[in-house]
């Protein structure tokens, strides 16, 4: 008998055990502070050199290229090694699934990498460390080696749109799921909230954790509320002993 194809909608909760805050949320810091939020609005960085410093000094500081994988993400990369047909569509740009043992074909990032950077005219790509340790030498707002175009960093900021492959491919997935897990997402934020329902509505056994209610809470098969460090490990260990179905 195959084995249920499980998909994993992470977002900011299952990072903030790794020391990353929620940056983009609705309560997040770009949200709050107007003048933050340009740093990643794509019509403020494209047009203001001003910005584009700010917002490459803002990157030096970022401490997510230290942050450590946790529990829960581990959970999800051993779950996948254990021979679960596992898919992970994640909201977060930070790359910890992908560090945990995650392959990374299997991960779909909705909003990018933090850990990489793209030129705006050619569509080159490197390394955000190369990018950061060029600041670090001095140069303020560091041009595409290619062509000299602007480079940012691969996000989707605010004002982009997401890519229409990745979402493509990630609603294939959330109709094909048989097991439809989203974790730490306030499932507030659309297109990525309406997979959940996409899920369901495609038969998916649909599971929430998350520490506040969200608006599929209704159309859940099960909705958790504990602590996602521990509540994630135990859900996909059950699911992978075919206890939780």
């Amino acid at each position: 008998m195959s084995r249920p194809l499980v998909a994993i909608l992470s977002g900011a909760g299952i990072s903030t055990d790794s020391g990353i805050p929620d940056y983009r949320g609705p309560n997040g810091l770009w949200r709050k502070d107007p003048e933050a939020e340009k740093l990643v609005t794509y019509g403020y960085y494209m047009s203001d050199p001003d910005i584009r410093r700010r917002s490459w000094q803002m990157r030096r500081k970022n401490r997510t290229l230290q942050a450590e994988p946790n529990a829960a993400h581990r959970a999800v990369a051993e779950l996948e090694r254990s021979g679960v047909p596992v898919r992970v569509i994640t909201q977060n740009v930070d790359g910890l699934h992908q560090l945990a043992g995650m392959p990374a074909r299997k991960v779909l990032e909705l909003h990018g990498s933090v850990r990489g950077v793209v030129c705006t005219r050619c569509g080159a790509r490197g390394p955000m460390e190369d990018a950061l340790a060029r600041v670090e030498a001095g140069e303020e707002d560091p041009p595409c080696r290619d062509c000299g175009g602007i480079l940012k960093s691969a996000t989707v900021m605010f004002g982009e749109r997401l890519d229409p492959q990745v979402l493509g491919e990630a609603v294939e997935i959330a109709k094909a799921c048989q097991v439809f897990v989203a974790v730490g997402t306030s499932l507030q934020v659309q297109p990525a909230a309406g997979l959940a329902g996409v899920a369901a509505d495609h038969g998916a056994h649909l599971v929430i954790v998350n520490a506040e209610p969200t608006p599929y809470d209704d159309l859940a098969d099960k909705v958790i509320r504990e602590p996602i460090g521990t509540a994630l490990p135990a859900l996909l260990h059950r699911l992978n002993t075919g206890s939780d179905h």
